[in-house]
């Protein structure tokens, strides 16, 4: 499977603008691609005023992802602040060539910047089935908390989409790899660059990592779409080979109610 990350700065708290954007780079992928990934909160940037870039699922960014998912011919995700029964959420959506959508709303909200005080965190981990694909999507500073994303699924691929910022980005890198290792899966991580109004700087590191830990697309620092291919005989070969996932401990987990 082909997929395309598209690295990018965003304007802050002006949908319009980034939709324009991503509109002009998206045109710019091949047909080939099967699934195109946006950075978290790629209409207005990691806002904790979301009043102004807030819409519902049957707003202008969705109607407009869909679209675009319909034209193309192609499944593409990314997360955006959706407003729904009273709450605001920091949602990624996945939207199918056939206009089908699929959300997951981000669990671990970031404390640090007061995100548990504006948005609502989701309560369920989200598999999505894509051309043979099974998916798991993950947002940011989910990719703190192994053991939410554990995988009892047997999922191939793991999303996380983020505004992670330059100072930790350290942490990004190390983090991503070692979801990808103890997984056994291919995981894949698209991050912002640039600055946003709170004078954070964003240097991206978007990636993709095999199931053992090597690159299929090193950081990348620049704007811009990079793509890589998904092989899943070789992931499902690695699997059998190794069976590292057949010694998992099983385990239930315990949602923290401190942030609900």
């Amino acid at each position: 499977m082909k997929i395309s990350l598209i690295q990018a700065p965003i304007v802050w708290d002006n949908p319009i603008a980034n939709i324009l954007y991503f509109q002009q780079k998206i045109m710019e992928i091949d047909e080939e691609t099967a699934l195109i990934v946006l950075p978290e909160m790629f209409t207005s940037g990691f806002t904790m005023e979301p009043f102004a870039s807030a819409e519902n699922m049957n707003g202008e960014t969705i109607s407009w992802l869909k679209k675009i998912a319909e034209t193309k011919k192609v499944a593409i995700t990314g997360s955006l602040i959706i407003f729904e029964n009273k709450h605001f959420y920091n949602r990624l959506v996945f939207v199918y060539p056939s206009g089908k959508i699929d959300y997951y709303d981000k669990r671990h909200l970031f404390t640090l910047a007061g995100e548990n005080k504006i948005y609502e965190p989701g309560t369920t981990k989200k598999v999505i089935k894509y051309m043979g694909w099974k998916i798991c999507l993950q947002i940011c500073y989910d990719l703190r908390f192994p053991v939410f994303s554990r995988n009892t699924e047997d999922y191939d691929l793991l999303i996380y989409v983020a505004n992670w910022p330059e100072t930790r980005i350290n942490a990004w890198d190390i983090l991503l790899k070692a979801r990808a290792v103890e997984n056994m899966c291919y995981v894949l991580g698209v991050n912002r660059i640039g600055s946003d109004f709170n004078k954070l700087e964003y240097v991206g590191h978007s990636q993709v990592i095999d199931e053992l830990g090597y690159f299929l697309l090193e950081p990348q620092v620049d704007e811009g779409i990079f793509q890589a291919d998904l092989d899943m005989k070789k992931l499902l070969n690695t699997r059998k080979k190794l069976n590292f996932l057949a010694d998992r401990d099983e385990f239930v987990i315990k949602l923290n109610k401190s942030a609900e």
